[in-house]
């Protein structure tokens, strides 16, 4: 998905690049959303559920983070690439507003979920 995501002009880094191939898949939730919000990254997750768990809502708001997420785990990462691409305007522009939020990114359209 990161590919597909940079083949339409956004700059990407995943945690797994960032961090590393092995540190990146032991980082706390709550660690890379700090990160990513201090380095004023728009973020992208595929578990719209991080809205409902308390540290991770937390560390959004604390840091006034900016976050977009897929609305169904279960679905394929090209799927989540389709959905992310037919959202991109949308995004954008709720992107160009300060955080803390978090948006559900669903086939057609975004859902503010957090605050």
């Amino acid at each position: 998905m990161p590919d597909g995501l940079r083949a339409a002009g956004l700059t990407i880094v995943t945690m797994r690049e960032y961090y590393g191939e092995a540190a990146g898949a032991q980082v706390a939730d709550v660690d890379w959303i700090a990160m990513a919000a201090q380095q004023d990254w728009v973020m992208f997750h595929k578990d719209a559920n991080i809205r409902r768990r308390a540290d991770e809502r937390q560390a959004v708001a604390d840091h006034g983070g900016r976050m977009f997420c897929i609305t169904n785990a279960s679905i394929t990462g090209a799927q989540m690439l389709e959905r992310y691409l037919t959202s991109l305007a949308a995004i954008s522009r709720a992107a160009s507003r300060p955080g803390p939020y978090i948006y559900g990114v669903d086939e057609k359209k975004i859902n503010r979920l957090y605050p």
